[in-house]
């Protein structure tokens, strides 16, 4: 079974020979200079017609398709690592709990009781619709897909995405209450981290082993290891947090150092809790999160000081993400998966969302009209691709594949998480603002048009 630190740390496939090499270097910095000023261009035609800016970019990367440059998983491998690391850290500055007063207890149970329940119905409707290798749909067949890999994909897509949705609700914000807006961008918070636990439970789960060790052995020693990873991220990143708030007030001049100590102590952060045998990815969100809450001596210096200064990295981060899986995917190789993918992504939004916030109504504050925005607000975003970039390496490790369909059933895997990413991002976000003008939202208070 492969350990849980090269889960959390998104352990990629084996390098290849970078094709770059022979592109003259000044030839590279005009390509990437181009290439990133063409995304703040469709970034805008892509608000300006209702649909999230990622997934303009998105289209902007499949539109070039660099395969022709044989960029494959090593080039990107170190990215994905700072990248995670950054998105996690600053969802963590982005857990305010003060925001939430009043319906804490429900944000958290939607966060990370709306991850699990998410997964579980997704992973299962997954293994009932389709094939063996995932090509084609075979329901209440003898050859649905394996069920660690069902699951392994709905555990890719567990997480959302709050600036997604949000920049799409711009032209409605009037009727989008300021405690949906709260909650929405709390729980994206959250279930970051929240989905790579859980994508590494069911990793634990499925997983075989390296001897003849029964299954129960070996999901309790998965279980085993991630409790430690998880313990010690949690230590280390309650540590840094702290030590956080004594460098800042101590050493921190001028807002404009906070950026530059903001990422350093992320990266320790990620660096101490991965050699301490923690998951480096736990202690930079925990970090985050001490940071948003805690009091600091100079009232210009903050949580939201430090969110502001470290949202253009955020935002780059979350580009790079959208762009790289657009550069890397041939859309010719999306065909095979597009039953698959296209049945996914409506169950995942007609049914999966819907049902992981219905279960947890009893505790929300919210109206039945503001519920159903919430649930139709589940727009995914760059941690479900992210994750997808390790399906591919663990899939041909699960426990009683026929090893003669690991490799097409892994490509196609992570095929149908950027078919739905792309699916969910597009119909949910020209969607969102006419069913918010439907349901009549009251215009919240103190929001500019």
């Amino acid at each position: 079974m492969p350990s849980l630190s090269d889960t959390l740390l998104l352990a990629t496939g084996p390098a290849t020979a970078p094709a770059l090499g022979s592109v003259p270097l000044e030839a590279q910095v005009l390509f990437i200079g181009t290439v990133f000023l063409g995304t703040l261009i469709i970034s805008r035609f892509s608000i300006r017609l209702g649909l999230p800016a990622i997934l303009g970019v998105l289209v902007l990367g499949l539109l070039i398709n660099i395969h022709v440059l044989d960029v494959g998983h090593a080039e990107v491998e170190k990215i994905h690592v700072f990248a995670l690391a950054l998105l996690l850290f600053y969802a963590g500055l982005k857990t305010d709990l003060q925001s939430i007063r009043g319906f804490l207890e429900y944000g958290l149970m939607l966060a990370i009781g709306g991850v699990a329940i998410s997964t579980l119905v997704l992973g299962a409707a997954i293994y009932w619709i389709a094939s063996a290798t995932g090509d084609t749909l075979a329901a209440a067949s003898g050859t649905t897909m394996p069920i660690g890999a069902a699951f392994l994909i709905a555990a890719c897509l567990g997480s959302t995405d709050a600036g997604a949705t949000l920049s799409v609700l711009r032209q409605v914000q009037r009727r989008v209450p300021d405690r949906v807006r709260h909650l929405l961008e709390f729980e994206s918070s959250v279930n970051d981290p929240a989905a790579l636990i859980v994508y590494s439970i069911v990793l634990s789960l499925f997983s075989q082993g390296g001897g003849a060790d029964p299954w129960p052995q070996l999901a309790l020693g998965g279980a085993s290891d991630l409790l430690q990873k998880l313990g010690a991220g949690l230590l280390v990143g309650i540590a840094f947090g702290y030590g956080a708030k004594l460098v800042i007030d101590h050493f921190v001049a001028s807002t404009e150092q906070l950026l530059i100590v903001a990422m350093s102590i992320a990266f320790i952060d990620y660096g101490v809790a991965h050699f301490l045998g923690g998951s480096g990815y736990v202690a930079v969100y925990v970090t985050g999160v001490f940071m948003a809450n805690l009091h600091y001596h100079d009232s210009q210096i903050n949580h939201e000081t430090i969110q502001e200064v470290l949202l253009p990295f955020n935002t780059m981060t979350e580009i790079s993400i959208f762009l790289l899986f657009g550069l890397l995917v041939n859309p010719l190789d999306l065909l095979p998966s597009l039953p698959v993918g296209i049945a996914a992504a409506a169950l995942l939004m007609l049914v999966a969302r819907p049902l992981s916030v219905a279960c947890f109504q009893t505790l929300s504050p919210f109206r039945r009209r503001e519920s159903a925005l919430i649930s139709w607000c589940g727009l995914r975003g760059a941690v479900p691709l992210a994750l997808s970039f390790n399906v591919a390496t663990t899939i041909p490790g699960l426990r009683g594949l026929d090893p003669g369909l690991a490799t097409p059933l892994a490509h196609n895997a992570q095929s149908i998480v950027f078919i739905v990413v792309m699916l969910n991002l597009l119909i949910q976000g020209l969607s969102l603002p006419p069913l918010c003008r439907w349901l009549n939202a009251p215009p919240a208070p103190g929001l500019s048009s």
